[in-house]
């Protein structure tokens, strides 16, 4: 019977694993504080009873600070808490192309799990800078006025910052959209967005067929503050997979408001000290070492490029605000949107003296910047003299010249949305407003102008376009048939 009794023992032998186990002290909104479990790490996941996850995000001696990612309706006090051994991750790969996804990688557009390469963390450090290269290749938004005065390259950080209800999110939907066969894969992702916006640009990205190479990653207003803090970086995650295989990828971040106050909102609950307009003191590192992560790779690690554009709401056009000021500081330039330009229907509302791209210029075709090269210059020149005429004061006709042109410029500049134009197509309406052929038109003339002066120069010059795209610069005799093309058109438009 002995040996009946060994016999079982030994073919049934189970290992014993010590399990660490915690117990939920108090819950509030988006957070929780947990006893126990003395071997957690600082940021680890955890995974209360009922299945909603967490971060651990404050070790206290006695207790723990945990984000929740999830619902707590059904955490209360003396709820269990494991510890998983991990970091919150999120499934990359190709399947990923085409998808509304949550925070979590979770799909949001009803159709089929998601079949992923594999999970990244959603924090990872940022490339060393002996892993980057410059930036010299440009990113085109389609936009006259960004790409002619505030351009951006592959690689930089461009911050897009206004007032409410301005065009922020207009510009980066069009950007998104110009990206259309230019091999660049576009990522949006939604912090504290209404469900209804957020459906309204994902229908205007599908009439336009951008979801095939965009990514849609929501983290809605409804959401708790713990899964709008993790959007952003779970979004850059995802854009790191393509740029370490030699891909360019653009990011959006609309808002990072949003992401600082559910940031401070967590903060301020689990008791961390506040400082300037009550934001914890590390508000800016969180938005640095986002950030940060845009670049672009050096060829040898594939020379992919990773794009960011971050988005900004300001408050009675306060850019001097505690949340702008940092985002400047770390970002390489900026678009603001003036709500005065708005209104008067100038859009879009790009107040050009207070927009910059620090990197930008540099990237910008030879053929474009030969154009463009002083417009920046003389447009503020312009709108200088334009407010000076509004004293009644008596102008030579040198000055008056000037602000008629600068009135034809700004006309140029404006751009209806979902128009973006082609490189080319902007040389030749920048060229015939900047070299005076539009001077005698008048200025409700000019967008049709516009649309005539597109189709005859492209059909008269076929070569043109493939010149100003490989790199080359457009010599005194392409200046010259540019500007006959141009005169041609302008001549015969108003008989």
């Amino acid at each position: 019977m002995s040996r009946i009794f060994a016999t079982l023992a030994k073919d049934n032998r189970t290992d014993l694993h010590a399990t660490e186990v915690g117990y939920v002290v108090a819950v509030g909104s988006g957070i929780a504080r947990v006893e126990g479990l003395p071997s957690v790490k600082s940021q680890e996941l955890l995974v209360f009873h009922g299945g909603v996850h967490g971060i651990a995000f404050n070790i206290d001696p006695h207790e723990i600070g945990v984000i929740l990612l999830g619902e707590c309706a059904d955490i209360a006090a003396g709820t269990k808490v494991y510890c998983t051994g991990r970091v919150v991750d999120i499934p990359v790969g190709n399947a990923l192309l085409g998808r509304v996804i949550s925070a979590t990688g979770a799909p949001l557009d009803g159709g089929s799990g998601i079949e992923a390469v594999e999970r990244l963390p959603v924090e990872q450090e940022s490339p060393s800078i002996m892993e980057r290269a410059p930036v010299v290749t440009p990113l085109e938004t389609g936009i006259k006025v960004i790409d002619a005065l505030v351009p951006i390259g592959k690689g930089q950080r461009e911050l897009i910052l206004g007032d409410r209800q301005t065009g922020k999110t207009a510009i980066a939907l069009d950007t998104i959209i110009n990206q259309q066969g230019e091999n660049v894969l576009c990522i949006y992702c939604a912090i504290g967005q209404r469900g209804s916006a957020v459906a309204q640009l994902i229908d205007a990205l599908r009439r336009h067929g951008a979801m095939a190479y965009t990514i849609v990653l929501v983290a809605g207003g409804d959401e708790s503050p713990g899964v709008q803090f993790i959007a952003p970086y779970a979004a850059t995650s995802i854009a790191e997979y393509f740029m370490r295989q030699g891909r360019d990828v653009l990011v959006v971040y609309d808002d990072l408001t949003r992401h600082a106050r559910a940031y401070r909102e967590l903060s301020l609950l689990l008791r961390r000290p506040p400082g300037r307009e009550a934001y914890p003191g590390d508000i800016f590192y969180i938005h640095s070492r986002l950030l940060e992560r845009s670049t672009h790779l050096r060829p040898e690690l594939g020379g992919g490029s990773l794009t960011a554009m971050p988005i900004l709401e300001t408050q009675a056009q306060n850019i001097a605000d505690y949340i702008p000021t940092n985002l400047i500081s770390i970002t390489d330039g900026q678009i603001y949107l003036s709500p005065d330009f708005f209104q008067k229907g100038l859009l879009p509302a790009v107040d050009v003296g207070k927009s910059v791209s620090r990197v930008g210029g540099k990237t910008q075709l030879p053929a474009y910047r030969t154009i463009t090269g002083d417009l920046r210059l003389a447009y503020a020149q312009f709108e200088e003299l334009e407010s000076f005429a509004r004293f009644s004061t008596r102008l030579d006709h040198e000055t008056l010249k000037t602000i008629e042109r600068g009135r034809r410029i700004r006309e140029v500049l404006k751009q209806p949305q979902y128009t973006p134009l082609t490189t080319t197509e902007q040389i030749i309406i920048l060229m015939a407003a900047t070299e005076g052929y539009l001077d005698n038109l008048e200025l409700q003339e000019i967008a049709d102008a516009e649309e005539r002066l597109q189709q005859a120069v492209l059909n008269e010059l076929p070569d043109l376009e493939q010149q100003i795209l490989g790199g080359k610069m457009l010599g005194d005799d392409d200046r010259q048939l540019l500007a006959e093309s141009i005169q041609r058109v302008v001549q015969t438009f108003r008989g």
